[in-house]
């Protein structure tokens, strides 16, 4: 069973992101304040649910919650600022884009940044540990996958419906044949070293 949050007298959102190791699209982070009395058994980290599953809570999530907020984080800003600095951007917007200020912030994971005055703790593995940061992994992953299928129509061959743009091997074998999008991240090691060789 997952804990609410850390400090329960408190106006408390939790944050996660979704994207950080793909080669392409957007990181996406979600930022979460759901209500005291809210209880979900099958709220979870949302590598650990089905598709469906996370898409079912999607629904509940938002129906319930007091404030949520899901921020794109695109290629272009990955490039230039780097994946970590993106992945904390896309958390301050999706903070910042909140309709309830909180009064403290739980972030999924060991690395954040100040936001404004408001004061934040860090939860390597808070995902499976709190309720509303599993609440945001989901929105996070929910929302980014949306994006990653709508790309996918304009590129089919790189497989976006179903990888969301992990290096998986048909995607890198896809990026050796046909070359990258518009969507490909160029700071990140697309191919690796040995497959750039022209034997």
């Amino acid at each position: 069973m997952l804990l609410h949050k850390i400090h329960p007298e408190l106006i408390e959102c939790g944050t996660d992101e979704a994207g950080r190791g793909c080669l392409c699209g957007p990181v996406t982070a979600a930022a979460v304040i759901l209500p005291a009395n809210f209880k979900s058994e099958l709220l979870d980290d949302s590598k650990k649910l089905s598709r469906k599953r996370r898409y079912e809570l999607r629904t509940v999530i938002e129906k319930h919650a007091l404030a949520y907020h899901v921020s794109h984080v695109m290629m272009e800003t990955i490039d230039k600022i780097n994946i970590l600095n993106a992945s904390i951007l896309a958390m301050h917007q999706a903070i910042d884009g909140l309709s309830l200020r909180p009064e403290h912030i739980a972030v999924d994971g060991n690395r954040f940044k100040d936001f404004k005055d408001i004061p934040a703790t860090t939860v390597v593995k808070g995902d499976g540990k709190y309720l509303h940061i599993a609440a945001a992994s989901v929105l996070a992953k929910t929302y980014r996958d949306d994006y990653m299928e709508q790309i996918a129509q304009e590129f089919p061959q790189y497989d976006w419906h179903k990888n969301q743009g992990y290096p998986t091997l048909k995607h890198r074998d896809a990026i050796r044949k046909h070359g990258t999008t518009p969507y490909h991240r160029m700071s990140f090691k697309l191919l690796p070293g040995q497959l750039k060789m022209e034997l």
